[in-house]
């Protein structure tokens, strides 16, 4: 792990605002510890919380800032980003501790089925605080990085961590997602995982080995992996059909250009951008005086009727002249879909 300074101490200068007077307020996440003092009258023991500059028990009553975990606020208007979240968590651990896992990986601009928790490692004990889950790791046993002040897991670190919380599909998806955030490449990944010895090897050299350039939705990731997995070939990632001056004209998803197949996912965007109608309108008129086929799959193909999704695909292959090989059953280990979808697509 690299060598960094006070986690909960940077953390806390992070939360605030620079400035001369006393009474700044934080601008992020702080903490509020409590201390037991004796009562000047009566000698008691009572405890007093210990509040930062520019912060009153009036504000934390009143809903000025809001509490994210025990005893650790920010102000209520600070956008809630996963980075705000992660320096609040570090707030409640030590020097040894940074963000990984799911929250390292959102970071980074990855794409990670959403837990709800902030994760974060530690090399020493780790606590037990709701909405935090914390990770036992040895000293210098992890590749650690500053963004912006904060101390996380490298994307690559990241992946490998990964590797035995997430199935295969998620897992490409996360790769897909960091080469199209420009934080690692394919390549980097691979490397990465050849040498690795740690929890879910196989699996990760597997999903690094599956991790392309140019995917530019989870979507079209699980899209992928679904011709892939039912063992088809693997389609050509945004193939580009220029005009006569060398520009691009035209982009497709997932295709066979040598067949001219086109399988694309629709989102919900196609339906309320009219610009992005017109252009689906325009290249669907190419595309017809040019006797390409295209295959559309939207949302409830892949998680409701992925069987049915593939039985279209292949058709369309057939109809279009392709070679289709004999199935793979894998795809309905990743790709579930609901009762009364198609289970042997033919």
């Amino acid at each position: 792990m690299d060598n960094f300074g006070g986690h909960a101490g940077q953390a806390a200068k992070i939360g605030r605002m620079p400035s001369s007077s006393p009474l700044a307020a934080p601008d992020g996440p702080f903490r509020v510890t409590v201390t037991q003092v004796a009562d000047d009258a009566t000698g008691r023991m009572r405890q007093v919380r210990n509040l930062p500059c520019g912060v009153t028990e009036w504000d934390l009553k009143t809903g000025k800032y809001r509490r994210l975990f025990q005893g650790v606020y920010v102000h209520r208007d600070r956008p809630l980003t996963e980075w705000v979240r992660a320096t609040a968590a570090l707030l409640l651990h030590n020097d040894t501790s940074h963000a990984s896992h799911h929250t390292a990986a959102r970071i980074w601009g990855g794409i990670v089925p959403d837990d709800g928790e902030v994760h974060i490692s530690t090399v020493g004990i780790r606590r037990k605080v709701r909405g935090i889950r914390s990770h036992r790791v040895t000293a210098g046993g992890q590749r650690v990085r500053r963004f912006r002040g904060l101390a996380l897991t490298t994307p690559v670190q990241t992946f490998l961590d990964l590797g035995t919380e997430l199935g295969l599909v998620d897992l490409v998806v996360l790769g897909d997602s960091f080469v199209k955030s420009g934080v690692t490449t394919p390549e980097e990944l691979i490397a990465a995982v050849v040498p690795f010895r740690g929890g879910g090897r196989r699996l990760l050299r597997r999903a690094a080995s599956l991790v392309r350039r140019d995917v530019d939705s989870p979507m079209e990731s699980r899209v992928r992996m679904l011709i892939i997995l039912g063992g088809l070939p693997e389609p050509t990632i945004n193939h580009r059909i220029r005009r006569p001056d060398g520009s691009v004209r035209f982009r497709f998803d997932l295709s066979y250009p040598d067949h001219r197949l086109v399988i694309e996912y629709d989102g919900h965007h196609h339906a309320k951008s009219y610009d992005q109608w017109d252009w689906d309108v325009d290249r669907r008129e190419w595309m017809d005086h040019e006797k390409w086929r295209l295959v559309i799959v939207r949302s409830k193909d892949i998680y409701n009727n992925p069987g049915r999704t593939l039985e279209r695909i292949i058709a369309v292959m057939r109809d279009m002249g392709m070679s289709v090989p004999r199935l793979s059953s894998e795809w309905r280990l990743h790709f579930h879909g609901l009762p009364g979808d198609v289970t042997d697509p033919r």
